[in-house]
């Protein structure tokens, strides 16, 4: 098996997207399988261009559509159908590297059937491991997997981090201080707050900088993206809450920084483009091209710095929050949101709500301080089904 050869999960989302595109720019990786949900369209042009093996479509009635069309090509690309099929692909030793990148809870089984496989996984869903935290790290020890973060931020962390062969060490923080994640602020940094029970699920998706699917959007227009991405910080690197901090930095071009004990801080730097995150995760420890523009810093605008409010951005401290208390308090803070962005969405609540049903699900939902991996899907189901009950009875 080539060490080249690439399993995308969420091929035709955008960072799955991203990811063929830095493929394109580097044709030593060779695609074996791509998935999606319901985009067979676009999955189905993705398999004109790179030929995987397989090809994984969860949707069943989806799938039929996607039969149909490989069936009427050359093709010679294999359909697997169902959820069963992404544990399979994840997990196949026909490639040696797995992009997660499955928005939501729905991407957790097939991250860990990556790891458990012990392949080189490069982890772009922030959920898996903010589900199931030290479990998740834990089964990267156990099976050997090399697990590299795919976030803008915390892959700029692990760029400021030194470097070892077996990839995140709790060992490259032992002279750290603090690391700092940085937060564009989102569409509303400065938005009056009596205006945000008006925010539309449209003007939510605009981000200034970035270019997102539409839950990544809003988790990023409520800052619970941040939040998320706190806890994840605190179980990649191994470090108490108290040890990560929140900024923000509206321009996104510095993606994070480590602050280390004898006064240096080092910040990793790029244009506001995910291939670069994806090109040194497919790389590392090498580097290859991106395609993406080359930062010149005479040419941005001033760089700003600003304290997060917490009371602009609830769903931040919620995180934050949850980060502090372990346990299931994790899995349930990012069930609850996952519902309230989907009704956001679907024009059933408001923007304004979503912090509110997430914190009425947290308060009914006792922390368990040790969780299993039952539990934890356990607890997952319970605050999907509280929230949507709130959503019903409270909200609409």
């Amino acid at each position: 098996m080539s060490s080249n050869t690439l399993t995308i999960l969420g091929s035709t989302g955008s960072i799955g997207c991203s990811t063929l595109a830095v493929v394109e720019q580097n044709p030593q990786y060779e695609i074996h399988s791509l998935s999606a949900h319901q985009n067979v369209d676009l999955l189905f042009k993705q398999c004109l261009k790179f030929k995987p093996r397989y090809a994984v479509v969860s949707d069943l009635k989806a799938a039929e559509l996607m039969a149909k069309l490989l069936s009427e090509s050359e093709l010679e690309t294999e359909l697997l159908t169902g959820e069963e099929s992404l544990l399979s692909v994840a997990a196949d030793q026909g490639s040696s590297i797995v992009m997660a990148a499955i928005v939501g809870a729905a991407g957790l089984e097939s991250t860990l059937a990556a790891v458990k496989a012990g392949k080189k996984v490069l982890l772009a869903n922030k959920e898996p491991l903010v589900m199931t935290g030290n479990l998740l790290m834990e089964a990267v020890k156990t099976s050997g997997a090399t697990l590299l973060p795919i976030d803008s931020e915390h892959n700029a962390i692990f760029q400021c981090l030194p470097h070892v062969e077996e990839g995140l060490s709790k060992s490259q923080t032992r002279f750290v201080d603090k690391l700092v994640l940085t937060a564009s602020g989102g569409p509303f940094l400065t938005t009056d707050l009596d205006k945000f029970a008006d925010i539309t699920p449209e003007q939510a998706c605009k981000h200034p900088k970035w270019s997102m699917g539409q839950k990544i959007s809003v988790d990023s227009a409520t800052m619970m993206n941040k939040g998320l991405e706190f806890i994840e910080a605190c179980h990649l690197f191994g470090l108490a809450a108290d040890r990560v901090e929140v900024v923000i930095h509206p321009q996104s071009i510095i993606h994070s920084m480590v602050h280390y004990r004898d006064g240096s801080v080092l910040a990793q730097m790029a244009a506001p483009d995910m291939r670069v995150p994806i090109a040194n995760g497919l790389a590392w420890p090498e580097r290859i091209e991106s395609g993406a523009n080359s930062l010149e810093l005479v040419n941005e605008e001033p760089l700003q710095f600003y304290k997060a409010d917490l009371q602009r951005f609830p769903c931040l401290q919620a995180g934050m929050e949850a980060a502090e208390q372990g346990g299931t308090a994790p899995a349930v803070l990012n069930a609850a949101n996952e519902v309230a962005v989907a009704a956001f969405l679907a024009g059933d609540i408001s923007f304004a709500s979503i912090p509110l049903i997430i914190r009425a699900v947290g308060a009914k939902i006792p922390c368990e301080a040790t969780p299993s991996l039952a539990i934890i899907r356990g607890v997952d189901a319970q605050a999907r089904a509280l929230a949507n009950e709130l959503i019903l009875k409270d909200f609409c």
